[in-house]
């Protein structure tokens, strides 16, 4: 601890207003992650909004400002947690370990103000003439193609920085991310977009990246937010120039920050997680996402980037991290490469996209039929057939009627699921797993048909096959 000093009025009014405002992004960020460890008083209270940040910085600049000298400054914050935070949190070690890194916070802002006024000059400055005493920021840069931070994983990084986050770039091919650019224009972030093109998101944030520092000298700390380790370069050169590097990378359902200085890991388990797809009914999920493009898109090849893509949309998982929990391999096309018999690759040439399409299966020219009480016009129109499911017997009938369909032009007595999947798709113009969900089963696809009394799932390397008992 630095030693007894009284600091110029200026000086330490600048201490006290960086620890004060570290005082309240802890707060923050325990109110996100740890609301029980908030006072029972001060639990509800939305310390995230501008005007209770205004509020809580004031009260703590005022209190902190009666400290005599800088020794006691860390000992009245001490006194400002234990009233914000529960005594339950306040007895533990984990509050110890808070008021530490506090504590050596309170100690560098202390020793750099006492620097300024030992070397300061003798004489006194203007009335109004404040003293200017730079405080350091962090900065977070974001590769959104590659991984989306939510408001509470940032919360989640601005509780491990020392510094406030106050600068925030995000970089992506904004013409095919919907209204993801509003979003994060709403939240604060400069946006930078790039051409269309593999890794163009990436290149262009290492360039930018490499001399952030220049554009703001203040900086100290920097997060590289994306799942791509060859940003793994951008992270040396910022640390080369005396930079805190914090890279963020998703693994799953959770969030791991890497300190390049320290090499200390911390994770975030995202809120609301899905459950990971069994690798059986990723076929099935894929060919659904491929055909519903080709449809709309009127293109029998689709580009692989785009197939994955559309699955981080509609299940929030990235195919590339699905191939890695599966051992499959660690690139997207490792999934498509374990099904020879469901999909087809092609790259024109090395430099070109990767494009995907499906092994068409040769089908009964004629519809289904769903229930004895159908007219011959309701079978030739998917609507009407659809409208006619009305109960978990007349989905069983419909499957039925589809897997002796598929099986009577073949030798094989069973089908693959996404075949089936995909058929109903077709016949009915609704996803199979949407007409699961209207009826509140709660399951999916393969266990619905393991109810059924008139099928049976047979389980093989290549995924899950249907017949008929």
């Amino acid at each position: 601890m630095p030693d007894r000093t009284f600091l110029p009025a200026t000086q330490e009014s600048a201490a006290v207003s960086a620890i004060s405002r570290y005082i309240y992004q802890t707060i923050v960020a325990i109110q996100a992650r740890h609301p029980e460890w908030i006072a029972e008083k001060y639990r509800k209270t939305p310390w995230e909004k501008p005007e209770f940040q205004s509020i809580l910085i004031g009260k703590l600049t005022k209190g902190l400002k009666v400290a005599i000298d800088t020794d006691s400054l860390p000992q009245a914050a001490k006194k400002y947690l234990q009233i914000l935070l529960s005594p339950e949190f306040t007895n533990s070690a984990q509050f110890s370990k808070l008021f530490a890194k506090l504590q050596q916070f309170a100690e560098s802002k202390i020793a750099t103000a006492a620097a300024k006024s030992n070397n300061s000059v003798t004489s006194n400055p203007p009335a109004d003439s404040p003293a200017s005493v730079p405080i350091g920021i962090a900065i977070l840069l974001l590769d959104v193609e590659n991984l989306q931070l939510k408001i509470e994983t940032e919360k989640f990084l601005e509780g491990i920085c020392t510094y406030p986050i106050q600068i925030k770039v995000a970089f992506a091919n904004w013409r095919s991310m919907g209204k993801k650019d509003a979003e994060f224009h709403q939240r604060g972030y400069q946006l930078i977009h790039v051409p269309p093109g593999k890794d163009s998101a990436d290149l262009k944030m290492a360039t930018v990246g490499a001399s952030i520092f220049v554009h703001y000298p203040t900086a100290k700390e920097i997060f590289v937010c994306s799942s791509d380790r060859a940003l793994t370069h951008l992270s040396n050169t910022l640390q080369a120039h005396g930079l805190t590097v914090y890279q963020v990378r998703k693994q799953i359902d959770k969030i791991v920050v890497l300190n390049s200085r320290t090499g200390q890991i911390e994770t975030h388990s995202l809120p609301g997680a899905l459950e990971l797809p069994p690798l059986e009914t990723l076929p099935f999920q894929l060919k659904e996402l491929i055909k519903n493009e080709q449809e709309r898109t009127s293109t029998q090849w689709i580009k692989l980037a785009r197939i994955s893509a559309l699955f981080r949309e509609n299940y929030g998982l990235a195919l590339n991290q699905l191939a890695i929990h599966h051992s499959l391999g660690n690139k997207t096309k490792d999934i498509f490469l374990k099904y020879p018999a469901e999909f087809v690759l092609h790259k024109p040439s090395p430099i070109s996209h990767t494009y995907v399409t499906l092994f068409e299966v040769k089908l009964s020219p004629e519809p289904p039929v769903i229930s004895k009480e159908n007219s011959d016009n309701s079978a030739d129109d998917p609507a009407a057939i659809l409208n006619e499911i009305n109960s978990l017997q007349d989905l069983e009938s419909a499957l039925v009627n589809i897997v002796r369909n598929l099986t009577t032009t073949s030798r094989e007595k069973y089908v693959f699921l996404s075949n089936v999947g995909s058929e109903f798709h077709r016949l009915y113009a609704k996803q199979i797993t949407q007409i699961i969900k209207e009826f509140n089963l709660g399951r999916k696809f393969p266990k619905f048909l393991e109810s059924c009394s008139s099928l049976q799932l047979k389980k093989t390397e290549k995924g899950w096959l249907v017949g008929l008992k």
